[in-house]
């Protein structure tokens, strides 16, 4: 099959991938545009590995305010270079990670901060969910482990799915910018902010506030009735004689 220059800037402008790796990956699918994207992301991941190794050291810190300001994200960024962390591709990540926590609430960046003792307790609580089921025993391991699979995806962000995109997570975004930056990436540590977290809150009953505020309003001194009273005179009932003098 012919591959036109149309094709590979498709494939380019989806993947970001050099001219070369975008043809050579139309060709080893034939033509087929999602296969060429697997085969380049299957690369990248591959060159990604290796560039994982080395130290990034430089990078940037990203924040992020969610509109109504209660929801506020600072998440740390790192690259090998400054000049990479000026570039727009790094900086558009770093946005994304920050509103992606913000959304998402992690609790940890990779499942190895997770406490021991916490994991131990969770793996308790799904065994003896898994027993109480009735599940037979010799499958309740792997019934634990998935359920621990997913508890990580829960609370760690490289292994959340990606808020923009459900499709990858957070690891793999993260892969697919290091196969086209060229540089090793790692989000170091974050801190989400959310108004009023972890602070007891008063609980009001607003309609008896509305009561005793009524209550008060009503509550007039001496004084203050005086000048309540009409100024005009009240006229005071005629004679009875005079009635009945105004009859006949």
């Amino acid at each position: 099959m012919e591959i036109t220059a149309g094709m590979i800037k498709e494939v380019r402008g989806k993947t970001g991938a050099g001219i070369m790796d975008c043809k050579e990956a139309l060709k080893k699918s034939e033509g087929d545009f999602d296969g060429a994207i697997t085969y380049l992301r299957e690369k990248g991941l591959a060159a990604a590995k290796k560039k994982g190794e080395r130290i990034a050291a430089e990078g940037s810190v990203g924040t992020y305010i969610h509109p109504g300001e209660r929801i506020g994200v600072l998440v740390e960024l790192n690259c090998e270079t400054d000049f990479v962390a000026r570039t727009e591709e790094f900086q558009t990540l770093l946005k994304d990670v920050a509103m992606h926590i913000a959304a998402a609430s992690p609790l940890h960046v990779r499942r190895e901060e997770v406490n021991a003792e916490v994991v131990e307790k969770e793996r308790a609580i799904f065994k003896v969910q898994a027993v109480d089921s009735g599940k037979p025993e010799k499958i309740i391991d792997r019934i634990i482990d998935g359920k621990l699979e997913k508890f990580y995806a829960d609370i760690c962000l490289l292994e959340q799915s990606f808020v923009k995109n459900p499709d990858i997570t957070i690891e793999q975004l993260l892969t697919e910018k290091i196969a086209k930056l060229g540089e090793n990436l790692s989000i170091r540590r974050f801190v989400r902010y959310n108004v009023g977290e972890g602070m007891e809150k008063r609980s009001t009953d607003f309609a008896i506030v509305v009561k005793a505020a009524a209550q008060s309003s009503l509550r007039v001194s001496p004084g203050e009735l005086h000048h309540w009273r009409s100024p005009l005179p009240v006229k005071k009932p005629a004679p009875v004689f005079v009635l009945l003098d105004q009859l006949l």
